[in-house]
């Protein structure tokens, strides 16, 4: 009896976490929209490419019809498939990437290399599997002056080709929905609570150069929380928006690659604390495994069925991050339980390879705050990490420095909108 009445409070506790997270979709940023680049701006985009031969033709040409963006540099990663030759002939101006540094993540390193040769006020990062809209580059760059944001990053609408893919997808995508509340809050988070998504980020290219550009984060799979989280201690302001109308990512090939890849990095192992981890866990567990459970076996309680019920009202977030939503979405919950397994087992076993290539073990989770702060608008001289500018001279960056200065200042609040309303979240993107 004592035990019952134990996992029933814990399950309660859980319960009032999830809703204080759901509830904070009422007062949400407004999503980005198609907008003019503001004079004087200049924006490139960087592209960090390993075996994306696939891929990396559609995203370069997206990226080049847009009239935001002022070039587009592909750093292919060693690839091996003919992504450079790709890449040239979709317009791009492609940088065969050096060879991988010890302690560095493939991506990272490319992208260091991409910030290093950028010529834009801005640096807009996409990854291959994006598909941005023109207009794009514009709406972050007015969103980033707007806020102000010292680095800001869209959430977009994912392309699935199946039922059985959508429905683990949009399983998974819940789980991060619980775990840090709808897409674009009007508070930034604590800096251990902060997310972005990797697939699209922008920053000006001065002050990220300043800040040492991806080094910091260099042996992170789960590169772009590194990278926020790691920004957000030194005092910058992260703005993550919606960004489904001007953004699609067109993520896997087929369920059995949305379990496999994304199911790596959705534990967020190398930049979460254990406790952090079990926390998350366990709120997954007792929020939507456990009421299902229960269902199936005859036995739901109260709580139970108003967490299904909270569950179920979900769907209707998550189809609009869909760009053809359809069965899967709706039977979504049914898959809940499996996405929990294979977080877990993510926790569990983290996985520290890709495309080839085997990383040691992971850092340790970002928890202090670096010395140096947030630059100020005119920028301090940007300075590249150590040993970057012997391996690439005549690399170089910029003037210019994240928008606003002085201490960090609180997101400015917006109009209200309804949790029903808001783009739930995208996803950690985690790859080397």
């Amino acid at each position: 009896m004592k035990l019952r009445t134990a996992a029933h409070a814990a399950q309660a506790v859980a319960a009032a976490v999830v809703v204080t997270r759901l509830a904070r979709g009422r007062d949400m940023r407004p999503p980005l929209r198609a907008t003019v680049l503001p004079a004087g701006s200049t924006v490139s985009a960087v592209i960090p490419a390993r075996d994306e031969a696939g891929r990396i033709g559609p995203c370069v040409i997206a990226a080049l019809a847009d009239p935001g963006v002022s070039e587009v540099i592909v750093v292919d990663d060693e690839s091996t498939d003919g992504t450079a030759a790709v890449a040239a002939r979709a317009g791009a101006r492609v940088i065969p990437g050096g060879r991988l540094p010890p302690g560095w993540v493939g991506k990272q390193w490319a992208l260091q290399q991409g910030l290093e040769v950028a010529s834009g006020e801005y640096v807009l990062t996409l990854d291959a599997d994006a598909r941005p809209r023109p207009g794009l580059a514009a709406a972050l760059v007015t969103a980033a002056i707007g806020g102000p944001f010292d680095l800001v990053s869209a959430g977009p609408r994912f392309v699935c080709d199946s039922v059985a893919e959508q429905g683990l997808h949009a399983a998974m995508l819940a789980t991060l929905v619980y775990r840090f509340g709808p897409i674009g809050p009007a508070r930034q988070p604590s800096p251990g609570r902060v997310v972005v998504n990797g697939q699209c980020l922008l920053a000006r290219r001065a002050g990220l150069a300043a800040a040492g550009g991806f080094e910091p984060v260099r042996g992170h799979l789960t590169d772009d929380i590194a990278l926020a989280r790691d920004l957000a201690r030194r005092g910058w302001r992260i703005g993550f928006l919606d960004g489904r109308d001007l953004l699609d990512v067109d993520m896997h090939a087929s369920v059995a690659e949305v379990w496999r890849e994304w199911g790596r990095s959705l534990p967020m192992t190398d930049v979460s604390s254990p406790a952090s981890q079990a926390a998350d866990l366990a709120v997954l567990g007792l929020t939507t495994a456990l009421p299902l459970a229960r269902l199936v076996a005859g036995r739901p309680t109260a709580l139970d069925a108003g967490l299904l019920a909270m569950r179920v009202a979900l769907v209707g977030p998550l189809r609009r991050c869909y760009a053809s939503p359809g069965p899967g979405v709706y039977l979504s919950p049914l898959a809940d339980v499996a996405a929990l397994i294979r977080m877990t087992g993510g926790t569990i076993r983290p996985v520290r390879s890709w495309r080839g290539r085997r990383y040691p073990a992971a850092p340790a989770p970002l928890s202090r705050a670096p010395s140096a702060g947030r630059p100020d608008r005119a920028g301090p001289s940007p300075e590249r990490p150590a040993g970057l500018a012997a391996q690439r001279p005549g690399a170089g960056a910029g003037a210019g420095g994240p928008s606003g200065s002085g201490q960090p200042a609180r997101p400015s609040r917006t109009s209200p909108r309804s949790v029903t309303s808001a783009h739930p979240w995208p996803r950690p993107r985690g790859r080397g």
